[in-house]
């Protein structure tokens, strides 16, 4: 089917980040299950018949004290529609001072909570979303030129020559996968690109080998552009050298904290840094240009380079893949495409369009004006650096490129902020990564993944002590892999859904895939011992973790599916009751001593009218018949069991007797009760033993058994 087509199955299905993912819905099977298990429901008394109104009907706003100790109304809940009610923002701050003040500290750095209604208005318009999700690639030109002749440097100044034929090649890969990605914008407008292209046509490996290649180049962004950003900062001002690690993650910090104001306020923070970039290159271009002119365009001869290698094939191939890292962040807008307003396809694949022309014309004008001025790398200086040089020797232009140029590569990473968590979101959808990620924070952003995406990236950047050149190595290989799998997929999908044009579309996913393969190999390979090893060991070990969280969340989806009720019969399973007549209860109250507490925590269990037994553990026999007596002193309401423990230990034996019980009648649900004495003070708690939550710990895995304490506050 054609492209249109596609696009419209897809609106069908509608977007799916949405604050509700964490919640998805039943299957039709589990609808119908619980629809008979329904009909064999019986209450043991009317579900109307309740002591308070659910709905908080009341007459008046109930008064609540301020910090002031004044009375304001307050009205937590509002109702409105039948049956549903509205928890309001004051119904979302804590009940502590100090949990209070914490939130206003919060809201005061990442701004106040928006609703989930206001998903829609947090997407980015055009004009935003190009400089937001390009900062990545058009930074990458800042480098990616200069990452190519520092290896063709190696067989001479004669081998600078074969930098316009390398160019012209990248060139014709960019807009193979740049048209690559268009097509796939309008067949997968949900996002997440290669991930989804791969394990839709070529299964559920490839894809996740797509999506840790992905993850890796997005921690990888993060840590080069922050790198190459503080290396130009430092360039400029020598002093700062020694603090490069710290200025990096501060850096890293300040993403953070922008990008947890939600995507569209990051957006208008990031959006005058790359236009200023991208206006800087381009009158560096036209400056240079015109100089180029006035002599004739007669290339100016490099300084002789002595060589240090000779050249052949494989210091070629090494060039062109140094080369391509300049088109990492290509893929950014493919796989962020729910993040753009309706209709998102369309208004991705024109930002795409444009961000691959502005990326052809910046690459392509700089590789032909260094070659015309007669530049090489050396230590010390970037290419672009020595350009600006040489094109403004007065005047404050050269300080204009320098500063856009470091602000452009600090921000880079914000690409990766963008859609780093978005993958993480598709990828937890699909049961691959932690659930966690699929859940929206207080600005509609996913602030897991950005608080993963950090972590990860920072310890990346301190481990490798913020050197550029020693994180190159380790950034194409994850990239291209994801490219290579992606163009593959596009090819047979044009396969299998064959349309008008498919021929030209296939054709031209397989130069797309073939290019890419083949700077995937041979960064690979000339770069394994320089780091990229990392990566190639990294990339199936992650895979191999993908999948073993798949199969947790596929046993316990197994485990907890809903099941049409089973005929009646002899007691199973009693984690499989379904129906309140099925459930059988034994009530059990550990007791240490007779005081307020217990006697609250048995009078509870009492009340339940469900079978009760009181267990209490002694050290010995003198305590023991001492506590009996207490207990017929009291009048032996419940029956008594008391537990002798020679060695003074108390969970153990109480949950091995629990346990004991539980094997005697596995269908009996046992619920302990256990009285717990809360106190206001925390600086008081560590004197108390907290039992409850040990004992809870203790018969966690203990199948049929529920823990639930009865609490007595303390006032103090």
């Amino acid at each position: 089917m054609g492209a249109a087509g596609e696009h419209d199955d897809a609106a069908e299905r509608g977007t799916v980040v949405t604050p509700s993912a964490e919640l998805p819905p039943l299957g039709a099977e589990e609808r119908a299950a619980l629809g008979r298990i329904g009909e064999r429901w019986r209450e043991p008394r009317d579900p109307d018949e309740l002591p308070v109104d659910p709905t908080l009907g009341r007459s008046g706003r109930p008064p609540r004290p301020t910090r002031f100790g004044r009375l304001v109304p307050i009205e937590m809940f509002t109702v409105e529609e039948p049956g549903e009610l509205v928890a309001t923002e004051p119904a979302h701050l804590p009940g502590s001072r100090t949990g209070r003040l914490l939130t206003r500290a919060r809201r005061t750095l990442f701004g106040p909570p928006l609703s989930s209604a206001s998903v829609l208005y947090e997407r980015m318009r055009k004009l935003v979303a190009l400089p937001v999700l390009s900062s990545d690639l058009l930074s990458s030109v800042a480098y990616g030129p200069e990452a190519m002749l520092a290896v063709l440097v190696l067989a001479g100044s004669a081998a600078l020559g074969l930098s316009l034929p390398l160019a012209a090649l990248l060139v014709v890969l960019m807009v193979a996968v740049g048209l690559s990605y268009r097509q796939t914008i309008p067949a997968y407008p949900h996002g997440a690109g290669s991930y989804i292209v791969a394990g839709d046509n070529l299964g559920r490996t490839p894809g996740l080998a797509a999506a840790a290649g992905l993850m890796l180049d997005y921690v990888l962004t993060v840590s080069v552009s922050v790198a190459a950003g503080v290396h130009a900062v430092t360039s400029a001002l020598p002093g700062l050298t020694p603090l490069t690690v710290p200025l990096g993650v501060l850096v890293i910090a300040v993403l953070l904290a922008g990008n947890l104001r939600g995507v569209r306020t990051a957006g208008n923070l990031f959006v005058l840094p790359t236009y200023a970039f991208v206006v800087a290159i381009l009158v560096v271009l036209v400056v240079g240009y015109a100089r180029a002119a006035g002599r004739g365009f007669a290339p100016v001869s490099p300084p002789p380079v002595p060589a240090a290698e000779g050249l052949g094939l494989l210091l070629v191939l090494r060039a062109f893949s140094s080369g391509a890292v300049s088109m990492t962040g290509i893929e950014a807008v493919s796989n962020a495409v729910p993040a753009f307003r309706p209709t998102e396809w369309r208004n991705a694949r024109t930002t795409l369009g444009w961000m691959v022309v502005m990326l052809v014309t910046l690459f392509a004008g700089l590789v032909g004006l260094i070659h015309l001025d007669g530049l090489v790398p050396r230590p010390g200086e970037t290419l672009l650096s020595q350009l600006g040089r040489v094109t403004f020797p007065t005047g404050p232009w050269y300080a204009i490129l320098q500063a856009t140029t470091a602000l452009i590569l600090l921000l880079a990473a914000n690409t990766a902020f963008n859609d780093f968590p978005r993958l993480l979101f598709f990828m937890a959808r699909d049961g691959h990564t932690p659930r966690r990620f699929l859940h929206m924070g207080d600005r509609l952003a996913f602030s897991n993944g950005l608080v993963a995406l950090s972590l990860t990236a920072a310890v990346v950047f301190v481990a490798f002590g913020g050197h550029t050149e020693r994180l190159i190595p380790l950034y194409a290989v994850g990239v291209f892999l994801a490219f290579t799998l992606s163009q593959a997929g596009m090819v047979v999908h044009w396969r299998r859904h064959r349309g008008p044009g498919w021929h030209r579309r296939l054709a031209l996913n397989a130069v797309g895939a073939t290019l890419s393969a083949l700077v995937l190999l041979t960064a690979a390979v000339a770069k394994f011992s320089e780091g990229a090893w990392v990566v190639v060991v990294a990339v199936p070990l992650l895979v191999l973790l993908f999948r073993r969280i798949h199969r947790h969340y596929a046993m316990l989806h197994r485990a907890l599916a809903l099941h049409p009720p089973a005929p009646p019969g002899p007691a199973g399973s009693v984690e499989r009751e379904e129906l309140p007549q099925e459930v059988r209860h034994l009530v059990v109250v550990p007791v240490a001593r007779l005081n307020r507490a217990s006697l609250r925590a048995l009078a509870y269990a009492a009340s339940l009218g469900q079978p009760t037994l009181a267990v209490h553990i002694a050290p010995e026999e003198v305590e023991a018949d001492r506590f009996r007596e207490q207990w017929q002193a009291w009048g032996d309401h419940l029956r008594l069991e008391t537990i002798v423990s020679p060695y003074r230990a108390v969970i153990g034996p109480l949950a091995h007797y629990l346990e004991a019980l539980h094997t005697t009648r596995p269908e009996l649900t046992l619920t302990v009760i256990v009285p717990e004495v809360v106190l206001r003070s925390r600086w008081h708690r560590p004197l108390h033993s907290r039992v409850e939550q040990r004992l809870r710990a203790a018969l966690r895995a203990l199948p049929g058994v529920v823990v639930t304490t009865v609490p007595v506050h303390v006032a103090e």
